[in-house]
């Protein structure tokens, strides 16, 4: 009796980890466009080399008094998977980009530093 509970017990430690890391780590949280000057892409890593870029997003700043409305940048950092989207904007550094993400909950060392994964370019712009 004792062992099937240990094993009933086992099964169901391994099946929430599981869920845990696949929740974590692979589902899909949320998906979207994201447009900006393409400040950078590079690849990097000491083990797993990933592509890392960022794009920056002008903007209306939120505050209050003297900083009410003033122009501010936002910083979007994010990491490519597919060589072909990276090796493309590898060339468009300065341009004006629209790209299409995928958020992810966590991150994993072969998929790049970051939780935004951009999985395509929708538009180029000078």
């Amino acid at each position: 009796m004792k062992r099937k509970i240990i094993a009933f017990t086992s099964v169901i430690a391994v099946l929430l980890l599981a869920g845990f890391i696949y929740f974590k780590f692979y589902f899909v949280f949320g998906e979207g466009v994201k447009a900006g000057e393409l400040n950078f892409v590079v690849r990097k890593g000491y083990v797993f080399k990933t592509y890392e870029g960022r794009a920056i997003q002008a903007g209306f700043g939120k505050g209050k008094g003297v900083n009410a409305g003033t122009i501010q940048s936002y910083e979007f950092d994010f990491s490519v998977t597919d060589q072909a989207v990276a090796d493309s904007l590898m060339r468009c550094a300065g341009k004006t980009v629209e790209l299409g993400y995928k958020e992810y909950l966590g991150t994993l060392p072969w998929r790049g530093k970051q939780k935004y994964i951009v999985d395509k370019i929708i538009s180029i712009r000078e």
